[in-house]
């Protein structure tokens, strides 16, 4: 990953999604992927649920299963120092479900070399239009 500092907020987002999914599709440890992208510590609490490394561990295992395309359109994010605010949609398809489309409201902590400390998301899910 390429540290917050080095690129745009909106580059720096789509770079950190796009990784962590083409790593989790194309069959990476799952606990490799979470040590790149996570520090030991991360929570994230997303639309209520709070997720701890375990359990975003346990999350990307389905991900790898059933994603067969995707695409992260960063609509604007804004950072201050390690903090970064963003919306974006997640379009995806899945094997049996499909094309799906979900709106992202981010506020995020990462560290110096990019891995997401914590997170606050609220989403929602939007009509299709394919990845």
């Amino acid at each position: 990953m390429k540290p917050l500092a080095d690129t745009t907020p909106e580059r720096f987002i789509e770079d950190f999604f796009t990784s962590l999914t083409e790593s989790t599709v194309r069959g990476d440890a799952p606990e490799s992927v979470m040590d790149r992208h996570y520090t030991p510590d991360v929570v994230q609490i997303s639309d209520g649920v709070h997720l701890d490394r375990d359990r975003l561990l346990a999350h990307l295992r389905p991900v790898r299963k059933n994603v067969v395309g995707w695409r992260f359109d960063v609509h604007e994010a804004v950072a201050d120092g390690h903090r970064v605010a963003a919306r974006l949609t997640l379009h995806a398809r899945t094997r049996k479900g499909g094309a799906t489309a979900t709106e992202v409201h981010l506020f995020g902590e990462f560290t110096d070399d990019g891995r997401m400390r914590r997170s606050h998301q609220l989403t929602r899910s939007l009509p299709p239009v394919g990845p």
